[in-house]
């Protein structure tokens, strides 16, 4: 008797302690981010950069290493250079391709009067005055060439442009690349200023030939983004093609030019491309596309003068997204990959075996001595009778005869896909870990289930996908582990307007709402944000234009402001005062409305931080707030 107890208590010890091993925000914060930086000139290891995030010196440190593609144990190394092939080397060997920043126009007060150094003065004549969380002030990025081994001999190939490429704010040496044959470079570039800038996505890839000191566009008929441009293994320009201008989440296509004709090598297949890469030979495109709630591995044929059929197929299958292709090596391609519950790890997949090989395990030893959520994938049928794949994830220990409180989640974008990611802020795997469930439904607006889906969203912000969202919550609160007097809804950008316009709609479904760098106002939005093609695509155009029918719409039956007199819940407003794509006013406007409501009401400012929060402290912060707020109010 005395054994049996003993082992009961034994047993009931251990239960406790598997049962607060959780992941925390203060855990999450020391897992290491790993950067690919190449495959080896040998083609038998791959070097990576592993970034460990200090909460205590506020910033993060790196360290490289090496592994070979076969797995093993990795080898810090301090000098990579004569390890790795430099695309941007010239084919010939003599000059290197780079980019810099350069003054060329005049935006300060003492640009225009010298004699006034003093002075704090900003004088603007056209919209892109700032962007993303950037005051703009007369640099532009700039494409050119030097000499190897000789830095002070940079040519400026874009000299006096008041252009950029890379692309702003984002861009790096994807934007360019040499020709095969190292007479000509090809650049990223939106030749607009000002409001022209602010209202358009087409961007177009340009030609600077060497020899005679000339540029050309090469896709000057098209009027979407033009993007990434890379030269195959025989020497065809390929990139990525959106067609429509101002429509930034728009059909992505690989386009080949061949024989002086533009082949689309995705133009039949109901998706959207993220990232592609050649293989060796020259024959096949291996590419990144959502699909049904995850991120996968694909491969297009190229036929060139033959005629065989292009033919898309999936490659990869599973519970986990698929992030970046790094390299190929043999019959191997060496990709990262994350799920809901694991950070990104380099991994090799074999094409001959297809099987995959974990290369890389930087936390590996951290994710074994926690109780991690389990997530599961269903299908709801929403109000126009489609399948709408949700991902419900589960605490760990999760005992179905208990109740939970249980999150909405609302995705931004609004076009953004909601996959098998792994986020450092917005972590399923945290928020499950804190005892919540966790509803995330894969709503109107969200690539991977056809172009038709993903596209529906556009101009309707207030119709359809809110109906998705609340066929979602209502059908897995139907399950006897849900709380439903403890259901909350949470989101950021998009998923932030998502939780403002649930407010004043739910109708008591939800004892809690959190809403992060939300849309609040649709006309003050319009008046504010940088990317301005963003709103005239979404909402439909500017809200003085009183016979646009789609304009009119969103502004008066989808504004959040307009039914804010209907908000009875608790909201938690956060806010980055440096983010210019939904600009602090959004946040204040809506905690103000709360305030003077006497509506329960939080506002939290991250002044340094843009729509995202990045520093690590202040991540903590977020953490920290984020679930004490929930554990205040649900």
């Amino acid at each position: 008797m005395k054994i049996a107890i003993l082992t009961l208590a034994i047993t009931m010890s251990i239960t406790s302690l598997t049962a607060q091993n959780v992941l925390t925000p203060e855990k999450l914060w020391e897992l290491g981010r790993v950067s690919p930086l190449g495959i080896s000139k040998d083609g038998k290891s791959i070097l990576y950069k592993v970034a460990t995030p200090s909460v205590t010196e506020n910033k993060s440190n790196s360290k490289t290493y090496s592994i070979s593609l076969n797995g093993g144990v990795p080898t810090e190394i301090t000098e990579i250079k004569e390890l790795l092939n430099d695309k941007n080397v010239s084919p010939n060997g003599k000059y290197i391709l780079s980019h810099k920043e350069v003054k060329i126009e005049k935006i300060h007060g003492k640009d225009f009067y010298p004699e006034l150094d003093k002075s704090d003065v900003q004088v603007y004549n056209g919209l892109n005055y700032r962007h993303w969380d950037s005051w703009n002030e007369g640099k532009h990025n700039h494409v050119g060439f030097s000499e190897v081994n000789k830095d002070d001999s940079f040519f400026d190939i874009m000299k006096d442009e008041p252009y950029d490429s890379p692309q702003r704010p984002f861009g790096g040496d994807e934007d360019y690349v040499w020709s095969k044959d190292g007479k000509s470079i090809i650049y990223v570039s939106k030749k607009k200023s000002g409001t022209a800038y602010a209202i358009s996505t087409n961007t177009d890839l340009y030609e600077y030939n060497l020899e005679t000191k000339t540029t050309k566009n090469l896709t000057e008929g098209n009027l979407g983004y033009d993007t990434h441009p890379t030269i195959s293994p025989n020497g065809e320009l390929s990139w990525l093609q959106m067609k429509q201008d101002g429509f930034e989440a728009d059909k992505n296509d690989i386009i080949v030019r061949f024989k002086e004709m533009d082949m689309n090598l995705t133009a039949n297949w109901d998706g959207t491309v993220d990232s592609f890469t050649w293989s060796a030979d020259g024959k096949k495109v291996y590419f990144l596309a959502p699909v049904d709630g995850t991120k996968q591995l694909f491969e297009v044929n190229f036929p060139g003068l033959t005629r065989i059929a292009i033919t898309v197929r999936q490659i990869t299958s599973g519970d986990f997204d698929v992030t970046d292709i790094f390299g190929i090596s043999g019959d191997k391609i060496i990709v990262g990959r994350t799920d809901m519950n694991h950070a990104k790890e380099i991994f090799s997949y074999d094409f001959k075996k297809k099987a995959w090989l974990q290369l890389t395990k930087v936390n590996d030893e951290i994710y074994s001595k926690l109780a991690l959520p389990t997530f599961e994938k269903r299908f709801v049928t929403t109000t126009d009778g489609k399948k709408m794949l949700v991902w419900v994830i589960l605490p760990p220990n999760f005992d179905k005869t208990k109740k939970y409180p249980t999150l909405l989640y609302c995705q931004g974008g609004p076009q953004g896909a909601l996959s098998q990611f792994y986020s450092f802020r917005w972590n399923f795997s945290l928020m499950a870990s804190q005892g919540y469930v966790v509803v995330a439904p894969n709503r109107r607006g969200m690539p991977g289930h056809g172009v038709e889906w993903n596209e529906q969203i556009s101009k309707d912000w207030g119709g359809q996908v809110m109906d998705d969202y609340l066929s979602a919550i209502d059908d897995v609160a139907k399950e006897s582990y849900v709380d439903k007097t403890r259901l909350g809804a949470v989101g950021a950008s998009y998923g932030g307007y998502s939780v403002f316009y649930l407010a004043g709609i739910h109708n008591k479904r939800f004892k809690s709402f959190i809403s992060h760098c939300g849309v609040f106002n649709l006309e003050s939005m319009y008046g504010t944000t940088e990317e301005v093609f963003f709103t005239n695509w979404d909402i439909g155009g500017a809200y003085w234009e009183k016979d646009n029918a789609a304009a009119q719409k969103s502004y008066n039956q989808f504004n959040p402001i307009s039914m804010v007199n209907k908000w009875d819940t608790p909201i938690l407003v956060i806010q980055g005062g440096k983010d210019y794509r939904v600009p602090i006013g959004q946040g204040q406007e809506a905690f103000q409305a709360a305030q003077l409501q006497g509506i329960k009401s939080r506002f939290i400012l991250f002044p340094e931080e843009n729509h995202w929060v990045l520093k690590p402290q202040n991540a903590i912060v977020w953490q920290r707030e984020f679930f004490g707020w929930l554990k205040e109010t649900l």
